[in-house]
């Protein structure tokens, strides 16, 4: 008995091939990188909001009925933390600073890049107990709800590229050279919010004391805030007050309340202070 096979040659149109090539690479450019992350408290939500329409998230976290919220929300895939493996992934680890070390009994294998929101906590703590490839210390602000965040970050520099990209989704991103300059940052960046929340309801309780009605002072207020960034963006704030005090006038007198309240000098000894804290 004699087995006959007939081969063909099979020959591609070199147009066909050229656009399958192309359909290959655009595949590949549009796949999203996944962001595991590990902690889904305040900040890391306010992040997820700002990253969710450019990259895949994931969740990991304790609690389950909050897990379950956050993959219908996101519709993301969401795991315990319980003997979580961490291989080849891209984590954002937003657990707060005292829980590092009971994260780091729950976790296994190696990240391929870590970035933490872990206000003072060292780049040499984060690899002593969270492996991966590379570290980097990130501090955004809540804003990031809504992509306007101040982000401040560290570390390995290899990531420096891939760092700022990847959080300039969330708002405006600085990278500085140590990590006594983030932990100085993190004054502003990632407590500014609140430390202006005490101007803008100082301000709201001002106009109220005064006699104009609360919501009329809310609305003010929160459109003089709104008015008040790209016009700091543009100028030195010494331009901007010149510009608007009179000799004698409204502003002048305004101001110089406010000097003799010592608010300057509040605000640069909260700097202090909130730095202190990184420290210890």
């Amino acid at each position: 008995m004699t087995l006959s096979l007939n081969f063909q040659r099979i020959i591609i149109p070199q147009s066909l091939l050229y656009f399958a090539i192309i359909a290959i690479n655009h595949k590949i450019k549009d796949k999203k990188l996944t962001l595991t992350i590990i902690g889904p408290g305040a900040m890391a939500l306010a992040m997820a909001h700002g990253l969710k329409d450019k990259y895949t998230l994931e969740f990991v976290g304790r609690d389950v009925s909050k897990l379950e919220a956050l993959k219908n929300e996101f519709s993301a895939n969401t795991y315990p933390l319980n003997n979580f493996d961490i291989t080849g992934k891209n984590i954002l680890l937003a657990v707060k600073p005292y829980a590092l070390t009971a994260v780091s009994k729950n976790i296994q294998g190696q990240a391929l890049s870590l970035y933490s929101v872990l206000a003072g906590t060292k780049l040499e703590s984060l690899r002593e107990q969270i492996p991966a490839k590379n570290h980097v210390r990130i501090m955004p602000n809540v804003s990031a709800k809504f992509g306007l965040s101040t982000s401040v970050l560290t570390g390995d520099s290899i990531l420096k590229e891939e760092a700022l990209k990847l959080f300039s989704s969330i708002g405006d991103t600085f990278w500085v050279d140590s990590e006594k300059e983030i932990d100085i940052a993190t004054a502003i960046a990632g407590s500014g919010p609140a430390l202006l929340t005490l101007v803008a309801e100082a301000m709201m309780d001002g106009l109220v004391k005064e006699g104009l009605k609360r919501v009329d002072a809310v609305g003010i207020t929160n459109s003089l805030f709104k008015g008040f960034a790209p016009l700091i963006a543009s100028n030195h704030p010494a331009i901007i007050k010149d510009s608007v005090m009179s000799p004698g006038g409204t502003t002048a007198a305004a101001y110089g309340a406010l000097e003799e309240g010592a608010v300057r000098s509040s605000f640069i000894k909260a700097v202090g202070e909130a730095f202190k804290i990184t420290q210890q």
